[in-house]
C-alpha cells in the first residue's frame, strides 16, 4: 500500500458483513500499482446506520464508496442522482462523489456477465432462472435482459419487501428489450422444476449458503438438477457454496461470485478514477485457485 499522506484520498466498502469481502485487497493494490493515493476501507454499516454513515462520509469528502448487503435498495433515496441503469434496476452498489454530489450506479450486472464468459459459458439467446430479487439480482436480470438473454425466471418470496419493485422491473425490461420475464413463488417447488428444465443457466442471487450459514441450500430437492446445467452463486465466502458443491458432485458445471466481484469493481474503479483496473494483475493474485 501507498504511505498515507495528508493528501491521501479514501474510498469505502458499506455494509453488513463486511469483514470477508476482499474488495479492499483488490482496490488498495491496484492504487499501489498505479501510483494513486488512494485508501480503500471497509465499515460495518446496517440498513438503521446507513444515512448517518453516508452523510459523515459526504462530510468527509470520500471519492466514492461501495454498497453490499443489505444497502443496495436502502442507500437509493440518499443520493443525489441515479444512473439510468440504476434507475432501472432499483439499486446502486456503486456510488461517485462529484464535487458535492452523490451519483449513484450498478455494475453488478456487468461484473455477472463478464464473469459468464470468463468461466467459459454463452448464455445469449438462452432462458435462465434466477433465485431471488435483491440487489444483485435486479442488477444481473437487467444486464442480461439488455445483454441478450431470451427468457429469465425469477424466484421471489412471497413475504420479500422487493416484490413490488421485482414486478416493475419486470415490465420495464419487457417493455425495453426482447426478453420475456416470468416471477413465480419460492416455495412452488413444480415451477420450480420446470423453469429449472428450460433454462442453460441456474442462478442463486441470495445470500443463501453465505458464511458463517454454509450448510443452508437454496435448492433442496437436487433431482431438479442436470448434468448440462450450469449453476452459479453470487456469494464467494465460501467459494463454493452447498448448492455449487452438490451441483459439481451431480456433474453440472458451476462458478462462484468471484469474478463478478472482480469486474464489478474494476468498472467501480473506473467510475471513481477515470483509469482502468490493472485486471489481470489482481485476477492472478487475488482471485487465482
Amino acid at each position: 500500500m501507498n504511505q498515507i499522506t495528508g493528501h491521501t484520498g479514501f474510498m469505502a466498502l458499506l455494509g453488513s458483513p463486511v469483514s470477508h469481502s476482499i474488495s479492499p485487497l483488490m482496490h488498495n493494490e491496484s492504487f499501489r500499482l498505479l501510483g494513486l493515493d488512494y485508501v480503500y476501507l471497509c465499515f460495518e454499516v446496517n440498513e438503521n446506520t446507513l444515512e448517518d454513515a453516508v452523510k459523515g462520509l459526504r462530510t468527509c469528502g470520500i471519492r466514492g464508496f461501495n454498497l453490499t448487503m443489505p444497502n443496495k435498495n436502502k442507500i437509493v433515496p440518499l443520493l443525489d442522482e441515479l444512473s439510468d441503469s440504476a434507475k432501472l434496476i432499483g439499486a446502486v452498489n456503486t456510488v461517485v462523489n462529484k464535487e458535492g454530489r452523490l451519483i449513484g450506479y450498478n455494475t453488478d450486472g456487468i461484473g455477472y456477465m463478464q464473469a459468464v464468459i470468463d468461466a467459459g459459458h454463452d448464455i445469449i439467446g438462452k432462458t435462465i432462472t434466477v433465485m431471488g430479487c435483491g440487489g444483485a439480482a435486479t442488477a444481473i436480470c437487467a444486464q442480461a435482459a439488455l445483454d441478450g438473454v431470451k427468457k429469465i425466471n425469477i424466484f421471489v418470496r412471497p413475504t420479500s419487501r422487493f416484490r413490488g419493485r421485482t414486478e416493475k422491473l419486470a415490465e420495464d425490461i419487457q417493455a425495453m428489450t426482447s426478453c420475456k420475464v416470468c416471477l413465480y413463488e419460492h416455495g412452488d417447488n413444480e415451477m420450480l422444476r420446470q423453469a429449472i428444465a428450460e433454462s442453460a443457466l441456474l442462478l442463486n442471487a441470495t445470500s443463501v449458503g453465505m458464511a458463517p450459514n454454509t450448510d443452508e441450500t437454496i435448492i433442496t430437492d437436487l433431482t431438479m438438477l442436470r448434468q448440462d446445467l450450469i449453476v452459479s452463486d453470487v456469494i464467494y465466502n465460501p467459494r463454493e457454496t452447498r448448492l455449487l458443491r452438490e451441483a459439481r458432485q451431480l456433474g453440472c458445471q458451476t462458478f462462484n461470485g468471484m469474478y463478478m466481484l472482480l469486474y464489478q469493481g474494476a468498472e467501480a474503479f473506473r467510475l471513481w478514477t477515470g483509469i482502468d483496473m490493472p485486471v489481470a494483475q489482481i485476477k492472478q493474485k487475488y482471485f487465482s485457485d
